[in-house]
């Protein structure tokens, strides 16, 4: 794929270049796996701009032990195209390192390694630009060479202006940290488990901790904190409001989920219907390794052999209020527990809040709200072919669309399949073969079958 910039500073009047086929916006894995795609394709010219000043994959969660929750193959190019010279095998062997993972007989890398293997891919390609953040999107219906979106852009480090020229638009911009309502505008110093790593030493120096959330960093992070409790001597808290400490759902015929079977099964379906499984399905995806949640009560049973540890695992309870006193540096959190229906307080030091990550539409595309399809709550309205534009073939989406595409959005393992996808819109042709069905299981009715009602 040609790199060839398509842009003008804000202080230069000399005539566009013709535009690129498209910008990618963001460069998380997904984006960074259509980068390693299409860089073969020399018919396809395209950029991709990312704030950031290097690649930089949840860098506050990399715990030197964690693993990825999908095997090695689930990586930027593999799936699309196992040839490719961007595969993490070829990363391994490049590095060095291929026989000691071979040795290791584990197919999940673990995450410090795979953020690694993307920074290593990222630095041969010459269509990525970091450092630059992207502050509007245009779209000229009178440009000569035909519409085209007008992308404008900051170089952050010379704060020098830009403008770039494309046809199309793939929005990788990522989930930014969600803080729950009784925490917006909380004091003190609590962090999102986003910022875990950088604060850690100095949660370890109080004398209390508390982590409220259910999922995958919620477990590591506790678990990580478990193991330093007799040195540090802190109470440590675990405050989730599941029932149980859910582990992933990771049988065979589950992971058929994620098949392109079942993202047509699930587009097709009515809204509600949809919002409803998605709201019943997140153990699919945001559950707990379960060799994590052995690990935790294994650890548990040794911490306990000498009496009562000082930790608390409190389920079914909700976080419905916060206050933090600035004196005495302590956060007051107002708990129910849910099935009970009995509210209680709980004093900590430190507060950690494993509470995921929530898609926001881009202020960046105002300029274009009206090339912009959103559905009734105001999210993206997301075709079966990723694009979320009133043409159906203009902008495309990368992640952030489980609500119309299921268990399929985050998962890693399916960058490749969607990535084909988008490379098939941008071309019109299909360039990496799109499985059209691998599941041997039906997850619709038959053909023919009678609606309900009818005689």
């Amino acid at each position: 794929m040609s790199g060839t910039l398509s842009a003008t500073s804000s202080a230069a009047a000399s005539a566009p270049a013709a535009p690129l086929d498209f910008i990618g916006i963001g460069l998380g894995p997904f984006n960074l796996g259509l980068a390693c795609l299409t860089e073969p394709i020399g018919e396809l010219n395209g950029l991709f701009l990312e704030t950031k000043p290097d690649f930089d994959w949840h860098s506050g969660m990399l715990l030197e032990s964690s693993t990825l929750q999908t095997p090695f193959i689930s990586d930027l190019v593999s799936l699309a195209d196992p040839t490719s010279p961007f595969s993490f095998l070829n990363y391994l062997k490049e590095s060095g390192r291929l026989y000691s993972f071979y040795i290791r007989e584990n197919f999940y890398p673990l995450r410090t390694e795979y953020n690694d293997y993307c920074r290593w891919a990222a630095a041969q390609l010459d269509t990525v630009r970091f450092g630059h953040r992207v502050t509007s999107v245009e779209y000229d219906e009178q440009a000569p060479d035909g519409g085209v979106y007008l992308v404008h852009a900051e170089r952050l480090a010379t704060g020098e202006r830009l403008t770039f020229r494309a046809k199309r638009l793939v929005l990788g911009t990522g989930t930014p940290p969600y803080i729950p309502g009784p925490c917006a505008g909380l004091g003190g110093d609590f962090i999102h488990n986003s910022r875990y790593l950088d604060n850690k030493s100095t949660l370890q120096a109080k004398d209390s901790i508390t982590v409220v959330g259910s999922g995958q960093s919620a477990a590591e992070i506790y678990y990580d904190l478990l193991q330093d409790i007799d040195v540090y001597g802190y109470e440590l808290n675990w405050v989730t409001r599941s029932p149980r400490f859910f582990p992933l759902e990771y049988t065979k015929l589950t992971l058929e989920m994620t098949s392109p079977e079942y993202v047509d099964y699930f587009h097709a379906l009515p809204g509600a219907t949809r919002d409803r499984l998605v709201s019943s399905q997140k153990n699919l995806y945001k559950g707990i390794n379960s060799e994590l949640v052995d690990a935790i009560f294994d650890l548990l049973y040794i911490k306990n052999q000498r009496g009562p540890s000082r930790t608390r695992l409190i389920t079914n309870t909700a976080l419905n209020s916060a206050d933090h006193e600035a004196t005495t540096g302590t956060y007051t959190l107002g708990l129910r527990q849910e099935e009970q229906e009995q509210d209680f307080d709980l004093t900590t030091r430190g507060l950690v809040l494993a509470t995921g990550y929530r898609y926001r539409v881009p202020d960046f595309l105002d300029p274009i709200a009206d090339r912009v399809v959103l559905d009734e709550q105001g999210r993206f309205a997301v075709g079966r072919n990723y694009s979320v534009d009133t043409t159906g073939n203009g902008i495309f989406l990368q992640n952030s669309a489980v609500h119309t595409h299921s268990v399929t959005a985050p998962d890693l393992g399916m960058g490749a399949y969607r990535n084909s996808w988008i490379i098939r819109e941008l071309l019109g042709r299909e360039h990496y073969p799109v499985e059209k069905a691998i599941a041997f299981q039906e997850f619709g009715a038959p053909a023919g079958a009678r609606a309900a009602g009818a005689a």
